[in-house]
């Protein structure tokens, strides 16, 4: 019987420059703050790449869902969340709107030299968190190191695999007339939360950040309405960029009504007093979904069945024309152009 092997213990309190080397004090950060602390045998191997049984991927479905993604996001920490759950939510995401089921991660952290070696193991206590909540594993990694003043304290990358079943088509170009178009809840909340923990605006309440994985979600929409035609989370660029790739993939107008857009009272306030519009400020916890007009009431239902979809809304649907446009009517019954977002809002989000 092979004894188990000895986990190395980290002995510095901040990250150094021999933390990236490859020697022993990488090892040593690599084994006590990550491979400890997200705990399973595929990461335990300590191999080179994540073996993973092709027979568990293809009971799943018959196509491969793969994505990567990274993190940068100032401050690290925010009320609702923090860089960590940030990573796993945010990949989590972008192969559950693809109608996959999210299976595997990877994470690769690039770290300065300085940086608290307890914040980031706060930082890997989160992921392996938001991993058990999403049902996935995080199975293989890399550390990397560079000189102080050369990256702002830490960045993650996260790639993720998922399954998406047989005879599943979700895709942005597949919206059509009449179909209904919604949100999973209040809109703008991440953004706000980022720019409230930068410039400190003293509101007397604080919007927490949206930041969550939403695979859970989309499970039950699909369960309900498995003929989703378009669903995407809207992360940088907010709902507005969302529906602006929608039309123009497929070539249609969809319209939507201000009057039914969930928005926080305080989101919103703090938009009107920064001259920000909420439609464009991002989220890291909604998503929008294009269904059929019929099934629009039974995807609502299903949104709403779900924690993360109590303030789901029927927020518009697809017309003729004109079309690749996306058209807000407003309260006084109007009509304007939300046009694709122009600049950045606020930078360095996610």
């Amino acid at each position: 019987m092979t004894s188990p092997r000895t986990v190395r213990r980290v002995r510095d309190t901040r990250i150094t420059l021999a933390h990236g080397s490859g020697g022993k004090a990488m090892h040593d950060l690599i084994e006590d703050v990550f491979v400890a602390t997200f705990d399973n045998a595929d990461l335990d191997a300590l191999e080179d790449q994540a073996r993973l049984p092709l027979l568990e991927l293809t009971a799943h479905g018959d196509q491969l869902a793969f994505t990567t993604d990274s993190y940068v996001v100032d401050p690290l920490f925010f009320a609702g969340g923090d860089i960590g759950r940030l990573a796993v939510a945010g990949t989590v995401n972008d192969l559950a709107v693809g109608g996959a089921k999210p299976l595997y991660l990877s994470c690769a952290i690039i770290a300065e030299e300085g940086l608290d070696i307890a914040l980031l193991r706060r930082v890997a206590c989160s992921m392996r968190d938001t991993a058990a909540e999403a049902g996935v594993k995080l199975v293989t990694g890399d550390t990397k190191v560079v000189p102080r003043g050369a990256a702002d304290k830490l960045f993650i990358n996260t790639a993720g695999i998922g399954v998406i079943p047989k005879g599943m088509s979700i895709a942005a170009d597949r919206a059509q007339l009449g179909d209904a178009i919604l949100v999973n809840g209040t809109i703008g909340d991440h953004g706000v939360a980022i720019l409230q923990e930068r410039a400190d605006l003293g509101f007397a309440t604080k919007v927490a950040s949206d930041c969550r994985p939403l695979n859970g979600l989309v499970a039950t929409l699909l369960a309900a309405c498995p003929e989703v035609h378009c669903l995407r989370d809207a992360t940088r660029g907010g709902v507005a960029t969302v529906l602006n790739e929608f039309a123009a993939a497929a070539r249609l107008c969809l319209r939507i009504r201000e009057t039914a857009l969930p928005i926080r009272d305080e989101v919103r306030g703090v938009c009107e007093l920064l001259g920000l519009d909420p439609l464009y400020m991002a989220n890291e916890g909604k998503l929008v979904a294009v269904v059929p007009g019929p099934d629009g009431e039974r995807a609502l239902a299903a949104l709403r069945s779900h924690p993360y979809g109590r303030e789901a809304a029927i927020i518009g649907e697809v017309e003729e024309a004109p079309e690749e446009t996306v058209v807000l009517t407003t309260l006084f019954g109007g009509s304007r152009i939300l046009d694709m977002l122009v600049g950045e809002q606020l930078p360095r989000i996610c």
